[in-house]
C-alpha cells in the first residue's frame, strides 16, 4: 500500500505557526552570521534608497529644475536651489546609481553566502539530531520522507532566505522610501490614488494566498511520501520482479504521483495568477497618476509637470514590490511548509539515556578483583557508582544476561511479548526458534535498548541494564545480522567500524578468526579495497564474513546473531558458520536461526510462538519431548501421546 498523503484538504499551517518557523529562521540566521545579516541589511537600504532618489532626481529635480528653467532662458538649473551645471548634475545622478549598483552586487554575495551558510547548518544540525533518535522514530517514518527533508524542505528553506527575505527587506524599505519622497513632494491627490491601489492589490494578494496556501503545503507532504515510496520500491525491487508485482507497484505510484501533481498544479495555477494580476493593477495605477496629474495641470492645480513623472515612478516603486512579493508567495509558503517538517524533525525527543553505569578499563588488585585503569589492559569492568552514596562499586564484564518476567509491546497496549524469563551465564551459547513474528528479534533488540520494556527486569552481570548508559552497553555487545550493512570505504575500515583504534594487525587477526581473510587478499587491493554500493561487488557470503570480522574486531563478550546465514546458500554457509563458530568462543552467544542444524549444539534453545517461550531445553530435550520443536525440526506433525 502506498503512504498515505496529504491532498486537497492538507491543514494549512496557522498564522501563529508560520511566525514561529519564521522566528526560528530568523533566530538561526542572526545567531550564525550576524555580521553579514548587518552587512546585508545595510546594503539593502542603500540599494533602495537609491533607486528612490533616482526616481525623484528623474522627475523633480531634472525635468522641473533643469530642463524646464534652461528652456524657458536660464543659464543654469538648481538642485533644490543650489545653482548647478547639467553635467555636475549627470555625474550627481551616476554616483548614485552606481553607489545602488555597487550596493545590490555586495548583498546579493552576503545573502547567497548566508542561504547557503544557513542550509548547511540546519543540515548538520539536523544528521545530529536524526543520530540521537531511537528506531522507533525510523519504524513509523520512510526513509525517502526522511531524505526528502534534507533535500527539497531545506533547498525551499535556502531559497527563502537567499532570495525571498532580502527581496523582502528590499521591498519594505523601497515601499518606505517612496512614501517618504511622495510625501515631501506634497502632492496629497496623488498620494491618494498610490493607496487606493495599495489596497486593492493586497486584496487580491491575501486572497490568492489564502487559497494557494493549502496546495503548496499538501506539494511538500505529497513530495516527501513519493520520496519514500520510489526509495522503498527501488530497495524492493529484486521482491517487486519475482512476485511480477510491477503493475500493482505503478498503480500505487500514480496514485501517489496524481496527488502531487494536483497540488502542484493547483498552487503554480494560484501563484502565477498573482503576477500578471499585480502588474496590470501597478499598470492602470501608471496611467491613472499621469491622467490626474495631466488634469492638475491643465487645470492649473499643479504647475511641475516633473512631479507627475516623479510621482509615476515613485508609485510604482511602492506597488510593485508587492507584486514581486506575490510572485514569490509559493516560495515563501512552501519555505513555511518546509521549514514545518524540519523543525517537525529537530524537534523530536532524542533517546533518552537515564544511565549511570559505565565500561572502564580495569586491571587486577591482589585479590583479583577490577580496578579502573587509565591505559588500555584489554579487560573491562563496570564502574557502578551507588546513588544512595556508598561509593562505587567495580563488576568485570563477564557477559551474564538475564531477564525476568518481561513484557514489551511497540505500541502502547499492544504486548508483544509475555513473562519472557531466562538466564545466559557467560560462554553459554542460546539459540531463538519459532515462526516468524514469534518475538525471536525483539528479545535481542531489547538486550541493547533499543526498546524499552513495559514490565519486568534485564539484567547484565547482575546489573539492571536501565542503570547502564546506552553506549556502554552496545559496546559491550556485537551483532551479526541477517542484512548486511557495508560502508563506502575500505575493508579495513569497515572491520574497523565496530572498533576505530584497533590497529592493522587487529583487523587481519579478526578477519581470520572469522574465515575472511582467504578472500580479502585476494581483492584488487587487498584490505585496501574501496567497497561502494554496500559492497555491491561482492556476494552474500563475502559481505556477511566481513560483518563476521567486524564482530570480532570489536571483540564483545556477548555476540547476537540474528538470522546470519539464512540468505546464503549451504556451501557458503559452512564456511560463514567456522567463521562464527570461532568468535563464538568464550563469548555469551545469543542465536536466530531457521536453519535449525546451526543450532543444535547450544546450551540451551528457546522456542517462541506468539510472544511466549513455550519450550526450552537442550536440542536431544526437546526432540524428545515431540513438542513444536520436533515439528520444526522435522517437518512433521505433532502427535497426541
Amino acid at each position: 500500500m502506498p503512504p498515505k498523503v496529504m491532498g486537497k484538504n492538507a491543514k494549512r499551517l496557522s498564522i501563529r505557526e508560520s511566525a514561529s518557523i519564521f522566528k526560528r529562521i530568523i533566530k538561526l540566521m542572526f545567531k550564525s552570521y550576524p555580521g553579514l545579516i548587518i552587512g546585508a541589511l545595510l546594503c539593502i537600504l542603500v540599494s533602495s534608497a537609491a533607486g528612490v532618489v533616482g526616481n525623484v532626481f528623474i522627475g523633480d529635480v531634472l525635468i522641473d529644475q533643469f530642463i524646464t528653467p534652461i528652456l524657458q532662458g536660464a543659464e543654469r538649473g538648481s538642485l533644490y536651489g543650489v545653482p548647478m551645471d547639467l553635467s555636475t548634475l549627470i555625474i550627481i545622478m551616476a554616483g548614485i546609481f552606481f553607489l545602488g549598483i555597487a550596493t545590490t552586487y555586495v548583498y546579493q554575495i552576503l545573502v547567497s553566502q548566508i542561504g547557503q551558510g544557513t542550509q548547511k547548518k540546519l543540515r548538520d544540525e539536523l544528521f545530529m539530531r536524526m543520530e540521537s533518535l531511537s528506531l522507533s522514530y525510523f519504524d513509523r517514518r520512510p526513509t525517502g520522507d526522511i531524505m526528502s527533508v534534507y533535500t527539497n524542505d531545506i533547498d525551499t528553506l535556502r531559497e527563502m532566505v537567499s532570495r525571498v527575505l532580502p527581496m523582502l527587506v528590499q521591498s519594505f524599505v523601497t515601499m518606505v522610501a517612496a512614501m517618504v519622497a511622495m510625501i515631501l513632494l506634497g502632492e496629497w491627490q496623488l498620494i491618494l490614488v498610490v493607496l487606493a491601489f495599495l489596497i486593492i492589490i493586497l486584496v487580491v494578494v491575501l486572497s490568492v494566498t489564502k487559497k494557494s496556501s493549502k496546495y503548496f503545503i499538501g506539494q511538500q507532504r505529497a513530495l516527501g511520501a513519493t520520496n519514500g515510496y520510489v526509495e522503498e520500491m527501488i530497495s524492493g525491487q529484486k521482491v517487486i520482479k519475482v512476485f511480477n508485482h510491477e503493475p500493482e507497484t505503478k498503480v500505487d505510484f500514480d496514485k501517489l504521483n496524481e496527488e502531487l501533481c494536483v497540488n502542484t498544479t493547483k498552487a503554480v495555477q494560484f501563484s502565477n495568477i498573482l503576477g500578471p494580476v499585480v502588474n496590470n493593477l501597478a499598470n492602470i495605477q501608471y496611467v491613472v497618476i499621469a491622467l490626474i496629474g495631466g488634469l492638475a495641470i491643465a487645470y492649473g492645480a499643479m504647475s511641475a509637470p516633473g512631479v507627475i513623472l516623479s510621482y509615476m515612478q515613485l508609485g510604482r516603486s511602492f506597488t510593485m514590490p508587492i507584486g514581486q512579493l506575490a510572485m514569490n508567495i509559493n516560495m515563501l509558503i512552501m519555505a513555511m511548509a518546509g521549514g514545518h517538517r524540519i523543525f517537525e524533525l529537530m524537534d523530536s525527543k532524542p533517546e533518552v539515556d537515564d544511565g549511570y553505569v559505565t565500561l572502564v578499563n580495569a586491571r587486577e588488585d591482589e585479590d583479583g578483583n577490577p580496578i579502573e585503569s587509565a591505559e588500555f589492559t584489554g579487560k573491562w569492568a563496570w564502574k557502578h557508582p551507588h546513588t544512595d552514596g556508598s561509593g562505587t562499586t567495580y563488576v568485570w564484564l563477564k557477559g551474564k544476561i538475564n531477564l525476568y518476567n518481561v513484557d514489551f509491546g511497540y505500541l502502547p497496549g499492544k504486548v508483544v511479548l509475555h513473562d519472557i524469563s531466562l538466564y545466559a551465564k557467560p560462554g553459554q551459547k542460546v539459540a531463538f526458534v519459532g515462526p516468524t513474528g514469534a518475538g525471536k528479534t525483539t528479545v535481542t533488540n531489547l538486550l541493547n535498548r533499543f526498546y524499552d520494556i513495559e514490565d519486568g527486569k534485564i539484567r547484565f552481570d547482575d546489573i539492571n541494564i536501565n542503570k547502564i548508559k546506552k553506549h556502554d552497553l552496545r559496546r559491550a555487545m556485537g551483532m551479526v545480522l541477517q542484512d548486511t550493512n557495508l560502508f563506502t570505504g575500505t575493508v579495513k575500515e569497515n572491520i574497523r567500524y565496530g572498533a576505530p583504534n584497533a590497529t592493522d594487525e587487529d583487523v587481519v587477526r579478526a578477519a581470520e578468526l572469522a574465515n575472511a581473510d582467504n578472500f580479502i587478499r585476494m581483492l584488487p587491493n587487498g584490505y585496501d579495497t574501496v567497497l561502494t554500493g554496500a559492497g555491491a561487488g561482492l556476494s552474500q557470503g563475502q559481505r556477511q564474513l566481513i560483518s563476521i570480522a567486524r564482530a570480532a574486531c570489536a571483540n564483545p563478550p556477548v555476540l547476537i546473531l540474528d538470522e546470519a546465514t539464512s540468505s546464503i546458500d549451504s556451501r557458503t554457509e559452512s564456511l560463514v558458520q567456522k567463521g562464527m563458530d570461532a568468535i563464538m568462543k568464550g563469548r555469551t552467544v545469543f542465536v536466530i536461526a531457521h536453519r535449525l542444524s546451526t543450532i543444535q549444539n547450544s546450551d540451551v534453545i528457546m522456542v517462541l510462538e506468539a510472544g511466549h517461550i513455550i519450550e526450552r531445553g537442550t536440542h536431544e530435550q526437546l526432540l524428545a519431548e515431540k513438542g513444536k520443536y520436533y515439528q520444526l525440526y522435522t517437518g512433521g506433525q505433532v502427535t497426541e501421546e
